[in-house]
């Protein structure tokens, strides 16, 4: 018996485990879509905590779609909130240049605020 078999009508990878064909758990991205650190932490996320939606997700081939979908909204709301934010702070190139250090560290502040927001909103729900 092979190792491992793809089902023609689903496309879903089979592993032999013991007597019985079980799917292969393979998280990997296919090919042309990376997940990114945003889809990795929320994969992680389904793991533990919605063991039910990822097996839906992984059974139905829909999983990697998923996961490089939210990985591109997450990366664009952090991208809009950082510049968001650092307008409204007055975090600008002036200031980059007068004070490299204090821009740096406003950067950080605005980055985590960014992160924090996006991983509350998108990431862990």
């Amino acid at each position: 018996m092979e190792k491992y078999i793809t089902d023609e009508h689903t496309g879903l990878k089979y592993e032999l485990v013991g007597d019985y064909y079980l799917i292969a758990g393979d998280d990997e991205p296919k090919e042309g879509q990376p997940i990114g650190v945003w889809g990795q932490r929320h994969l992680r996320y389904l793991k533990e905590h919605h063991r039910v939606r990822y097996a839906n997700l992984l059974t139905s081939g829909k999983l990697n779609d998923y996961l490089a979908d939210l990985n591109e909204q997450a990366e664009a709301m952090f991208s809009q909130l950082v510049k968001l934010l650092a307008g409204m702070e007055g975090v600008t190139e002036v200031l980059k240049a007068e004070n490299q250090m204090l821009w740096v560290q406003k950067m950080n502040n605005l980055r985590n605020a960014a992160m924090e927001i996006v991983s509350n909103e998108l990431i862990y729900r």
